[in-house]
C-alpha cells in the first residue's frame, strides 16, 4: 500500500474518532466544557423548564378538581328545589368556578331582596354580579397559562441564540490554531448546539400543555356562561310566578 495513502487513511480515522471520545462524555461533560455565555443560556432554559413542568402539574390537578367539583355542583343543584339548600351544601365545593358563580349570585340575590320590595328592580344587580364572578374565575383558572405561550414562543430562539454564540466562539478558537479539522470543529459545535436542544426540549412540553390548557378553560368557560343564563332563567321564573300568585 502506497505509504502515503496509508498515513492520510490514519490520519483520516484519527480525527473521526476523536468527536466519538466527546460525545461519549455526556452532555453534562459537554454544558460543563461550554463558554460562560453558553452555559449562562443553559441555565436561562433550565429555569424556563422548570417553571413550565411546575405550572403543568398545578395546573393539571386545578383544571381536573374544578371539574370534577362542577361536575357535583351541577348535579346536586339540578336536583334540589331550594336555592338556599343548594347555598349551604356548595361550600364544599371551592375548586368550582360555577359553584362560586352561583354562590356571588345567591348573596348578591338575598341583598336585593332586602333592598328592594320588588325584585325586579334588582334583577340587574344580580346579573351584573354573576358576570363579574364569571370573569374573575376565568382569570383564575387561566392564571399562569401565559407562561407556557412565552416558553414555547422564546425558548427555542434562546437555545438558538446560545447555539451560535458557541459556534462563533469555535470559529475563533479555530483561527487561533489555525487549523480547521474535524477533531477541531467537532467538539465546540456539539457543545454549542446542546442550547438549541435544552431550547427545543423547554419550548415542546409547554405548547402542547399551553394548548391542551386552553381547550380546557374554554370548555369550563363555556359551562360558567351557561350557567349565568340558567341561573338568571330560574329567577326570572320565580319573579313571574310570585306576581300571578299575588293576583290570585
Amino acid at each position: 500500500m502506497n505509504p502515503d495513502l496509508l498515513t492520510l487513511f490514519l490520519t483520516a480515522q484519527t480525527e473521526a474518532a476523536l468527536p466519538v471520545e466527546h460525545a461519549g462524555n455526556g452532555i453534562w461533560q459537554m454544558i460543563m466544557r461550554a463558554g460562560p455565555m453558553v452555559q449562562a443560556v443553559m441555565g436561562l432554559l433550565l429555569l424556563f423548564s422548570i417553571t413550565t413542568w411546575a405550572i403543568i402539574i398545578f395546573k393539571s390537578s386545578q383544571l381536573s378538581k374544578a371539574r370534577r367539583h362542577s361536575f357535583y355542583f351541577l348535579e346536586l343543584f339540578w336536583k334540589s328545589r331550594s336555592l338556599a339548600g343548594i347555598y349551604n351544601e356548595s361550600a364544599v365545593f371551592s375548586a368550582s368556578p360555577v359553584a362560586q358563580i352561583f354562590r356571588v349570585g345567591y348573596q348578591e340575590l338575598g341583598r336585593v331582596r332586602k333592598a328592594h320590595a320588588d325584585i325586579r328592580m334588582g334583577l340587574e344587580n344580580v346579573q351584573r354580579a354573576l358576570r363579574r364572578s364569571a370573569m374573575a374565575e376565568s382569570t383564575r383558572l387561566s392564571r399562569s397559562i401565559s407562561f407556557l405561550a412565552t416558553t414555547g414562543n422564546t425558548a427555542p430562539f434562546i437555545g438558538l441564540f446560545g447555539t451560535v454564540w458557541g459556534i462563533m466562539g469555535s470559529f475563533q478558537e479555530i483561527g487561533l490554531k489555525g487549523q480547521a479539522t474535524l477533531a477541531t470543529v467537532a467538539p465546540g459545535i456539539s457543545e454549542a448546539l446542546v442550547a438549541t436542544a435544552a431550547g427545543l426540549a423547554a419550548a415542546i412540553p409547554a405548547v402542547i400543555a399551553f394548548n391542551h390548557f386552553n381547550s380546557r378553560v374554554r370548555v369550563l368557560e363555556a359551562e360558567m356562561t351557561n350557567f349565568v343564563a340558567d341561573f338568571m332563567n330560574i329567577i326570572e321564573r320565580d319573579v313571574a310566578k310570585k306576581p300571578a300568585a299575588e293576583g290570585e
